[in-house]
């Protein structure tokens, strides 16, 4: 599926998604650093074991891109929302959250980010909760993988 936004394509899909275009957003993201050449697949393979993908493009340049883990039936995870920092601010973030939900529209969503994007995700409808009354456990193997010179 493509459909257009503000001059730019948005494609749906979670194959074919070049492995290079999406290490330059994570690396524009702060995310990621001289990944080692054995490594670079894997940003081919999030996207091939992901429920749903959306990319965003501005002529060949990819510029967005979302991915979500899910069920399909009850619950998904907002796992990557990246759009390059020269972009940011014209309504591509928001855009391809309401694409994601649209997927799964009674389900429960939640967005794996940091605490620094919940105001954004509260534009975008989704609540923040008090942690002190419930939230989400997270054990982060990237964090153990550098303690241990793995990254």
């Amino acid at each position: 599926m493509y459909q257009y936004y503000n001059g730019l394509v948005i494609r749906e899909g979670t194959e074919g998604v070049p492995a290079e275009y999406v290490e330059a957003l994570f690396v524009d993201a702060g995310w990621a650093s001289e990944t080692p050449d054995w490594q670079k697949e894997k940003f081919t393979l999030i996207f091939e074991n992901s429920a749903w993908a959306f990319t965003v493009w501005d002529d060949n340049k990819m510029v967005g891109m979302v991915r979500v883990i899910s069920d399909r039936i009850m619950a998904a995870n907002i796992m990557d929302l990246i759009v390059l920092s020269e972009y940011r601010g014209r309504g591509i973030g928001k855009k391809l959250v309401e694409l994601c939900v649209q997927k799964l529209p009674h389900g429960d969503w939640f967005a794996h980010t940091s605490a620094s994007n919940f105001d954004f995700y509260k534009r975008c409808g989704f609540e923040v909760k008090d942690l002190s009354q419930n939230g989400t456990c997270a054990y982060y193997g990237y964090i153990q993988a550098r303690k241990e010179g793995h990254r």
